[in-house]
């Protein structure tokens, strides 16, 4: 598809980096071009990953190494469990059954190892779960169910919000001190395997962690950023929209989106309100969400968290459309002064307060929501200067790489596994309008793990 742009809209375009060939010609830009151009960059990338890093958890495409992750010195296949549903959609279709097949041959979760539940959740579970919906083989739910049934143990807690940290086989527990996002982030991954094996267990589970936290949040209706799983008692005062509360938020909206569970779009509309009363700041024509204290709304602090950037798009989802755009413009700003956006950033001062950038894909999540939701060019445009900024600057030998200094562009070298799952995904959909996918009716998890809208 083909879309005319108008003077100012070629302008915005033509500031993203020219650097892939022929897809901006005068003032009309190739969609279909630029999603190829996606495709074409993961199969390379995915070339390489096979050849030097096959099964390991997250690549180093600077020296061609690798690390485990989340185990600390065994390889679990993350970055090809995560990368599998973006296979699928691109059509990459040999790709996806190389990865399915070493799945079905390697992929083995009784692991004397201790994991984040958190982590382990929305990656692998949700990996797994997400490539089964793109292609339906009955071992990749099985093998999920197998994962979740290691991480429930840490659900067993006397308020139902689970420890941070499961050993796999010993199904030892750890670290009770938590936050809302590792309380909070299950409902989509743990209520699909409920769904489609018919076991009530793990919705209630995800569920009850989820309502234990909102049964704490504050007068004010806000919740701090640490607490007490044994005890439900809070040990911090700020209420932030950024981690360690961030998806929280976000699988509140999701259980109602996907599961049609009205109980989770109240605390969502509850939790909301307050954040809306009480964090919006503006700042130079600009609104941004600031941190402040639970119980009384004062204000903390003006520093940014890039990782927030993409609760513009959630609010949009969530009916704050014009509120959400305005947060996702200002995160834009920031964009188009640094190329790629420092994971801290104080509005005050107009300066990072953090220069790294760990191939981040929130900001290219909310252009993606907010284009569902409205389909303005605007978005599609936000998108491809992501994309485009990324080719230039995080392109190495072997893949993508993170990002040591925004400022000097100096690169890291690491590929987290989300990269795989998450951005590549939604530059994909964003500029493909691949039939694989239904764009009215869907849903992408926190980690951009397809568990509803594939069309086979």
């Amino acid at each position: 598809m083909k879309t005319l742009l108008t003077r100012r809209q070629a302008a915005l375009a033509l500031g993203a980096v020219a650097a892939t060939p022929a897809l901006a010609r005068g003032n009309a830009i190739d969609w279909h071009a630029l999603g190829e151009d996606v495709k074409n960059e993961m199969r390379w990338a995915w070339a390489n990953y096979r050849e030097h890093a096959w099964g390991k958890d997250d690549f180093k495409p600077v020296s061609g190494g690798n690390r485990s992750f989340p185990l600390k010195d065994h390889h679990l296949g993350l970055s090809l469990i995560e990368a599998m549903d973006t296979l699928w959609v691109m059509g990459l279709d040999q790709e996806f059954a190389d990865a399915l097949g070493w799945v079905k041959a390697n992929a083995d979760f009784d692991v004397d190892g201790e994991v984040s539940v958190f982590e382990t959740e929305i990656r692998l579970v949700g990996g797994l779960l997400s490539a089964h919906h793109a292609c339906g083989d009955p071992v990749l739910l099985a093998k999920a169910r197998d994962l979740a049934d290691r991480l429930l143990p840490a659900f067993d807690t006397p308020t139902g919000m689970p420890y941070r940290y499961v050993n796999l086989r010993t199904k030892a527990v750890r670290d009770p001190i938590s936050n809302p996002a590792e309380v909070g982030t299950h409902i989509a991954e743990l209520g699909t395997i409920s769904t489609l094996t018919g076991d009530r267990k793990y919705y209630d589970a995800a569920k009850r962690a989820m309502v234990a936290m909102y049964d704490r949040r504050s007068k004010a209706g806000l919740l701090a950023d640490t607490i007490d799983v044994r005890t439900g008692q809070w040990g911090s005062r700020r209420a932030t929209i950024a981690p360690p509360s961030d998806s929280y938020y976000e699988y509140c909206w999701d259980g109602w989106q996907l599961f049609g569970d009205h109980d989770f779009k109240a605390m969502y509309d509850t939790l909301t309100a307050p954040i809306l009363r009480h964090q919006i700041a503006h700042a130079n024509g600009q609104l941004w969400f600031v941190d402040v204290d639970f119980e009384t709304g004062k204000q903390l602090s003006t520093e940014q968290d890039e990782l927030a950037s993409f609760y513009g798009g959630l609010l949009a989802q969530g009916g704050a459309g014009a509120t959400g755009a305005a947060y996702t413009r200002a995160w834009a700003s920031v964009q188009a002064k640094y190329g790629i956006l420092p994971e801290g950033y104080d509005y005050a001062t107009g300066k990072p307060t953090y220069v790294t950038n760990a191939l981040r894909p929130e900001l290219a999540d909310a252009a993606f929501n907010h284009w569902l939701l409205d389909g303005r060019t605007e978005w599609r445009l936000l998108g491809r200067t992501h994309f485009l900024n990324m080719k230039r600057w995080n392109r190495a030998r072997y893949g993508y790489t993170d990002m040591a200094n925004v400022v000097t562009k100096a690169q890291a070298d690491h590929c987290p596994g989300y990269w795989w799952s998450e951005q590549m995904k939604y530059y994909y959909l964003l500029f493909s309008d691949t039939k694989r996918f239904d764009y009215k009716d869907n849903y992408l998890s926190t980690e951009g793990n397809v568990l509803k809208g594939f069309r086979r």
